[in-house]
């Protein structure tokens, strides 16, 4: 699972790294943050398609994917992640496959490894590169505000999990699922029609991402700031 992470990234270079000059960005008060949590803002990569033209966008989406059909912000169950293997069968998020499939840019993620009774943290991250976390979103309007009112409509979305690579297992059995740039733009695309293929299809391109990436253990993940990601 990826239940923490951190994006230290200010808004510009998230702009130049993954909409660039003809894409649109509202990150209005992002701030970077070494400590994000469940229902926290993130930023994330999504695109769109309009009168035959498809733009991508920056924005800041709640992380908890809230399907629209839900009649509460807070879901029962936690949706801050969706197992790739599944997601496409599941009501609150196969319409997301279908054509609502975002990036979230990640500048690495904790697990914490158990054993018996103890849990130690690991920062798990791209040795100097950022991630692109494969994810969905959705739109959820609030049922008890005005049609006409901007606090209506909420962005929200979920990092997609898979079974953890060979060298990740000994922390977690699971990991998230970093695309490689080369799959960012099908991956992205609105008018490619998402199914169980396509999810697994990540998952197999995210392999030789995510076995590359590097892990140390660091201390507790309590606090805000740069030390939560130095090796302890």
């Amino acid at each position: 699972m990826c239940g923490r992470f951190a994006m230290d990234k200010e808004t510009d270079e998230l702009i130049a790294e993954f909409v660039g000059e003809h894409g649109l960005a509202n990150l209005e008060n992002w701030r970077p943050t070494y400590n994000i949590r469940p229902t926290d803002p993130v930023p994330v990569v999504i695109e769109s398609a309009r009168d035959g033209e498809v733009t991508r966008r920056l924005e800041s989406a709640r992380w908890s994917l809230v399907p629209s059909f839900s009649k509460e912000l807070k879901t029962k169950y936690p949706t801050f992640n969706a197992r790739a293997e599944e997601a496409a069968s599941k009501a609150s998020f196969a319409p997301s496959v279908r054509s609502r499939r975002a990036i979230i840019p990640a500048t690495g993620y904790y697990e914490w490894q158990t054993i018996g009774k103890t849990k130690t943290p690991y920062f798990i991250r791209l040795p100097g590169d950022i991630m692109g976390l494969a994810g969905l979103y959705s739109w959820w309007a609030d049922p008890a505000l005005a049609r006409d009112d901007p606090e209506r409509w909420h962005l929200t979305a979920t990092i997609l999990t898979s079974d953890a690579v060979h060298t990740l297992e000994h922390i977690h059995d699971r990991n998230p699922v970093p695309l490689p740039r080369e799959l960012w733009d099908h991956w992205l695309d609105p008018t490619v029609v998402g199914d169980q293929a396509l999810l697994d299809e990540a998952v197999r391109a995210a392999v030789t991402v995510a076995s590359s990436l590097e892990f140390y253990e660091v201390g507790p993940v309590v606090d805000e700031g740069p030390h939560l990601i130095e090796p302890r």
